[in-house]
């Protein structure tokens, strides 16, 4: 299923206290409830002025239509099409395996 990152403009995100982030996770839980097991969210990263929620859907409808009955804003949908880290940047076990083969 589908991975997207949706990037929410909430000016002053970055001051929201526990209690105020802890009611839009409540909110958006509850709509999560409502919509079904096909859309989940995995978790948010708050920044000064935007949240960056990752969610599991199978497509980007659904994840505006969650935006719309949570009342958040979904100012850009982007569908991840690859994760990457440090370990990115190591040998592919694959290519060293066909090196000792070769």
């Amino acid at each position: 299923m589908p991975k997207f990152l949706i990037e929410r403009e909430l000016p002053g995100a970055g001051n929201l206290s526990a209690a105020e982030l802890q009611e839009i996770s409540r909110t958006s839980c509850g709509a999560l409830q409502k919509m079904g097991p096909q859309i989940q969210w995995l978790h948010s990263y708050v920044t000064g002025d935007k949240i960056y929620c990752v969610y599991i859907a199978p497509n980007e409808e659904m994840v505006r239509e969650h935006a719309k009955q949570g009342g958040f804003p979904a100012n850009r949908v982007s569908e991840i099409k690859s994760v990457i880290d440090p370990t990115t940047a190591e040998p592919l076990a694959i290519s060293s395996q066909q090196s000792a083969k070769g």
